[in-house]
């Protein structure tokens, strides 16, 4: 059977299942999307809009433990769990302990590199003959320090450039000429020059969608409940009671995967981190992402202002948004910058991040049956490795060598 007689379901319209779709339309392949919410209406539309291109290390590192009891009992701290669910994740927290090994740490950071190294590129391949570049901005990123100690910086200055990232080590002169509205507080700050950022995040799933939609890619507003997999045709039920057959499906529904790759097979240890955002109306006073290593959080200048993002809250899918989560930010912020002293908050979000406790996301097909095909948990990288996820997940269903080695992100891995 040719390509342009394959249909292929892609399930969750989040920026991996927009990028995903729109790579296999480019293919030839009869795509149809579906997503009940409609497109990118969970993290992909409140998300920092920062390509963390810079960001090769798992968030399973052992570094972490000392910093633990402050992020966790001080109320302005990067991490929250809820009491009553504590001891509902306490097996996938042990998993992520257990991934802070030296060897697993070492060998999940070459797999983030190698993702990360290839996502801007491949972001110019699936967007290459569209005006994208107004949406994506690659004028690099600061991650400053306040209080840290020259020592400290210089370690995890370091770290950096024995991964190759491109990075340079700012002193308080340097910083203040770059970005002139950051505090006098901060004191000392990494650049990193081949960053990206978007000025609209769900504007640049927009932009993916209607490029799709102009090449014949369907979409339909309806939750997928059943997979039915087969050796030649899968079979999908949705919740409007509609039955579909496709020759291939592609999972890509986020913190939501866990049900559908249960039904399929595959018990993986998903769980979410939820993040906030908070508006405000500021413009002009930044040319790029900053974020606060002390702080652990991020401040990105958008089209609507300022966004300030971050934090990490276990509470489930399900539990109502805590919005002091992310109004606190903006204390946060006013140490950062001096310009938003008087500023106010003019809007609020929460989303769920896929999280996996090795910090790498599913970007395979099932060992069984090579037409049903999974790619999430992407945990905060999601807006940064969704093009180079894509093209991965395009090579797949070709029957292509990946271009890359996918033995660390395949599902039967836990």
């Amino acid at each position: 059977m040719s390509i342009k007689e394959q249909k292929v379901a892609v399930i969750g319209a989040g920026i991996i299942g927009l990028c995903v779709a729109k790579r296999l339309r480019d293919c030839g392949y009869h795509v149809c999307l579906f997503d009940s919410e409609g497109i990118a209406q969970r993290c992909s539309k409140g998300n920092a809009g920062h390509f963390a291109t810079e960001q090769v290390f798992p968030l399973a590192d052992k570094k972490l433990l000392p910093k633990l009891p402050n992020m966790l009992f001080n109320p302005q701290g990067a991490l929250s769990i809820k009491a009553s669910y504590a001891l509902k994740m306490l097996p996938w927290f042990f998993r992520f302990l257990l991934n802070m090994r030296e060897k697993r740490f070492n060998a999940h950071t070459r797999a983030l590199k190698a993702l990360n190294e290839s996502s801007l590129s491949a972001y110019e391949e699936l967007l290459a003959g569209s005006n994208y570049q107004s949406l994506l901005t690659k004028n690099g990123s600061l991650l400053t320090f306040e209080q840290s100690k020259p020592s400290d910086i210089e370690k995890i200055y370091l770290n950096f450039k024995a991964q190759n990232v491109s990075v340079t080590w700012l002193d308080k002169k340097a910083l203040h000429e770059l970005e002139p509205n950051i505090s006098e507080h901060v004191t000392n700050a990494l650049f990193f020059p081949e960053v990206g950022h978007s000025i609209d995040p769900h504007s640049l799933c927009m932009h993916i969608f209607n490029q799709y939609n102009k090449q014949g890619g369907e979409f339909f507003q309806e939750a997928v409940t059943n997979i039915i997999a087969q050796s030649d045709k899968s079979i999908v039920s949705t919740s409007t009671n509609n039955t579909y057959h496709f020759d291939k499906v592609v999972v890509c529904t986020g913190a939501w995967s866990k049900p559908l790759a249960k039904q399929l097979g595959f018990n993986v240890p998903l769980e979410t981190e939820r993040g906030y955002h908070a508006m405000v109306e500021k413009h002009d006073i930044l040319s790029r992402p900053v974020a606060s290593a002390e702080r652990q959080f991020i401040i990105t200048p958008m089209q609507q202002g300022l966004r300030l993002a971050g934090t990490v809250e276990f509470a489930g899918l399900n539990a109502p948004e805590r919005t002091t989560r992310a109004t606190m930010l903006l204390g946060h912020a006013k140490n950062i910058l001096t310009d938003i002293q008087h500023c106010q908050i003019k809007q609020t979000w929460m989303g769920c991040r896929p999280s996996l406790p090795d910090s790498l996301p599913v970007i395979s097909t099932a060992p069984d049956n090579k037409n049903i095909l999974f790619a999430f948990g992407h945990q905060h990288l999601g807006l940064t490795q969704a093009a180079i996820t894509a093209k991965l997940i395009a090579q797949l269903c070709q029957g292509e060598q990946p271009s890359l080695d996918l033995n660390p992100y395949r599902i039967n891995r836990f």
